[in-house]
């Protein structure tokens, strides 16, 4: 039984493996995100966290879904391709993976348990600010920008030290 963000592993994009224990420590965003989506532009705003908060610690991980709206539909290839292309994204981004439901991939089966039903992920771009202790601080609706106050203000506090 996982008990905290550090017991989970993510196929990456890329065909590695995403070990989160290897950011143990530091705050992690998580975001479920979408290619063919009204959304999709947040992916500027997650670079734009990236780069500003990375070197202070922050880890921002994408984790394309194609649960709502058949609105990731591509190959790994084609969603890595779209990111950099479109939005220079640099940030670790997982292999698509389902994120609700009965076959949702186990982290976010733990953040479901975490956080109850309201943070369950409605839409693309739902978001998810992890602690330094591995323990879910925050979460933000697809409507809340990555580069809002709310979500700035939440990635600030929890980079302060422990």
């Amino acid at each position: 039984m996982a008990t905290n963000i550090y017991d989970f592993t993510l196929p990456a994009l890329d065909g590695t493996t995403i070990d989160l224990s290897a950011y143990r420590g530091q705050p992690i965003l998580i975001v479920n995100t979408a290619s063919k989506c009204g959304f999709t532009p947040q992916y500027e705003g997650l670079q734009a966290l990236w780069t500003q908060f990375h070197k202070a610690g922050l880890v921002v991980i994408g984790v394309p879904s194609n649960d709502f709206g058949q609105q990731e539909p591509g190959t790994s290839e084609e969603i890595g391709a779209f990111c950099q292309k479109n939005y220079g994204v640099s940030f670790p981004m997982a292999a698509r993976s389902v994120v609700r439901g009965q076959e949702a991939i186990p982290l976010f089966g733990w953040l479901d348990a975490e956080l109850g039903f309201l943070a369950r992920p409605r839409w693309n771009f739902f978001k998810y600010l992890i602690g330094r202790n591995g323990q879910p601080v925050a979460w933000f609706s697809s409507i809340t920008p990555p580069t809002s106050a709310r979500v700035r203000n939440a990635v600030e506090r929890a980079l302060l030290p422990a």
